[in-house]
């Protein structure tokens, strides 16, 4: 390792999804050309120890280090996450809680959802200056603005929020830390959807959006490029849907070989697509988790997992 600060970078990850996240470390080793050393802040959601060596055998030790945190250290003790109604996972919250398990040198960290491949340096959106917001992200480009009525701040009215108000997809973070803990974002986050459950579609993104509206640094939407477009070199593509590791992938195909010829650079080399059930599987079993947390909850008992 150089003497250069390092670019910290947090990532989330369950078992099943390393194979992704190791095309996204690959990709940015192999796009980083500038000196400063990568670290990456791993938050594992039961992942395995043969697949967190197997992980580990895949990235370039002379510029990448990975540190490990599990998912119940990385949560503060006494906050509850919220139990929404949605069936994502339970881990979407963890970015909510970097500034807590982040050592204290850390002033600014880029979050990234393991579902990418970055095509560029990712030096050059870690020195982008985000001047006096707390965050810099992108404008989702199928929500646009927070009177969407089917993604957006459904209820933005009742929150006095403008409906203009840009909305940006929380896949790619760029916070400073001191303005995060300073304004007290993460508590305040959680309370906004465990009162509004009932509108938090995506709740970590709309907890985000509510509480920062027009309060953010829009970055060019070539930072978090959703890969059913069409452009020809995007600096991050983002797979928000279908995956590029299942058979019932339909996007862009280029992006999809892109992500392969990082993959093929892993010990995942030769991997074949894989049945979307598992999609679904998923989906059951968060919404199972987030029931069965509820109930061990409202008889004061603490679930194993």
């Amino acid at each position: 390792m150089n003497g250069s600060k390092p670019i910290s970078i947090v990532v989330v990850s369950d078992d099943h999804y390393v194979i992704l996240l190791a095309a996204l470390i690959k990709s940015i080793e192999e796009n980083h050309v500038s000196s400063e050393p990568l670290n990456f802040y791993v938050i594992e959601d039961g992942v395995k120890e043969k697949t967190r060596q197997k992980l580990e055998s895949s990235i370039d030790q002379s510029t990448t280090t990975l540190q490990w945190i599990n998912m119940a250290d990385a949560v503060p003790a006494g906050i509850e996450l919220p139990l929404d109604k949605s069936s994502w996972p339970l881990n979407i919250y963890m970015r909510l809680f970097i500034s807590y398990f982040l050592p204290e040198n850390v002033e600014k960290v880029i979050y990234l959802d393991v579902d990418m491949i970055v095509q560029k340096d990712i030096s050059q959106l870690w020195n982008v200056d985000i001047q006096d917001k707390i965050i810099a992200a992108v404008t989702d480009s199928r929500i646009k603005t927070i009177d969407c009525r089917w993604g957006g701040v459904v209820n933005y009215k009742d929150l006095n929020l403008k409906g203009s108000a840009k909305y940006f997809n929380t896949g790619l973070l760029l916070i400073d830390i001191k303005k995060w803990k300073a304004a007290d974002i993460t508590s305040k986050v959680l309370e906004c959807i465990k009162v509004n459950k009932d509108f938090a579609n995506f709740p970590d993104q709309y907890g985000l959006n509510v509480l920062l509206a027009d309060h953010w640094l829009e970055l060019d939407g070539l930072w978090n490029y959703f890969a059913e477009g069409d452009h020809a070199d995007p600096n991050i593509i983002h797979f928000m849907s279908t995956k590029p590791i299942y058979k019932s992938y339909n996007y862009n195909q280029h992006y999809k070989e892109l992500f392969y010829s990082y993959l093929n650079q892993t010990p995942w080399s030769g991997e074949s697509q894989i049945s979307s059930a598992r999609i679904y599987f998923a989906k059951a079993r968060n919404k199972a988790r987030k029931i069965l947390k509820k109930f061990f909850s409202m008889n004061s008992l603490v679930p194993n997992y």
